[in-house]
């Protein structure tokens, strides 16, 4: 017996096990919000304020994407960010070697200012 394409259309995207359920992917400002509550929630003051800094920055800068795969890649990556600081997940984990490879100079240099940051961060809480 030959299976139909319909059957198998049917078989694949019901939730076998083999693959994770896919992402639903929140809208921007309730996931805004979301990533505001989680570090409240879950962060130390100062890293609340350093992340929270951040969090609102890269708001304003994507705000007027006109790009759907680069929209959807900004909302995926961020509601990623909210599950692990949620989950507890993020504390000691190295970033992944393929997402660095992918990132642009403007985007490894917001990572340099963002280690900067910490680093000052950290050097002045033990001065104190």
């Amino acid at each position: 017996m030959k299976p139909s394409s319909k059957l198998l259309a049917t078989a694949a995207s019901t939730g076998n096990g083999l693959k994770p359920a896919p992402l639903a992917i929140l809208p921007p400002i309730p996931l805004y919000r979301r990533l505001l509550r989680a570090h409240r929630k879950h962060l130390p003051a100062q890293m609340r304020l350093l992340g929270d800094e951040y969090i609102k920055s890269e708001f304003r800068l994507h705000r007027n994407i006109d790009n759907p795969v680069h929209l959807i890649s900004f909302l995926t990556e961020w509601q990623l960010y909210a599950q692990k600081i949620e989950g507890d997940s993020w504390k000691g984990e190295k970033l992944d070697p393929a997402k660095v490879e992918k990132m642009s100079d403007q985007q490894i240099g917001q990572m340099y200012e963002l280690m900067q940051a910490i680093r000052k961060g950290r050097e002045e809480g033990d001065q104190e």
